[in-house]
């Protein structure tokens, strides 16, 4: 298959920026390590219209735009991201966004567990607070057969 048909059916992920975490403002949706930023009082990090939910700035989410409002590290779980890739035909992904260790691994592993064919992370795309840490999951998500390219890489792929 020539690389231009993959990348036709390929969907870019930009996790925590357009699938973005929001909670609910009494954190009755939150994980458990984090119920205690969520107290009587006490500002809501990531609910709905609170700073930690905006998007990032340059990026705006379009009408015929889906986005993936998620309360876990991972764009799967409990949200309808799968379907929605399903639905549009798309069976490969790239990931970009932040954090590598937690939202980026997450849905990079539970991608490879619902067997979409070609998974990549944009290295100079993706972070983690640092770059041993970076570099630490991109090796474990490298061992279950994950691309891990640049960006200017990944582009001369599909371009």
């Amino acid at each position: 298959m020539a690389a231009n048909q993959t990348c036709n059916t390929t969907a870019l992920l930009v996790i925590d920026m357009q699938v973005v975490r929001e909670h609910d403002p009494l954190g009755r949706d939150v994980e458990l390590f984090r119920k205690h930023l969520y107290g009587d009082g006490k500002p809501k990090p990531t609910s709905k219209g609170s700073k930690g939910a905006e998007l990032v700035d340059g990026l705006v989410i379009k009408e015929e735009d889906y986005k993936v409002v998620k309360t876990r590290f991972s764009a799967f779980f409990a949200t309808h991201l799968h379907s929605v890739l399903q639905g549009a035909g798309i069976d490969s992904l790239a990931v970009v966004g932040v954090q590598t260790p937690n939202c980026i691994r997450q849905t990079v592993f539970d991608a490879v567990e619902l067997d979409y064919k070609s998974v990549t992370v944009i290295v100079d795309a993706t972070a983690a607070a640092t770059p041993d840490v970076h570099a630490a999951n991109l090796y474990d998500m490298r061992n279950v057969g994950v691309a891990t390219l640049t960006l200017e890489e990944w582009c001369e792929s599909c371009f």
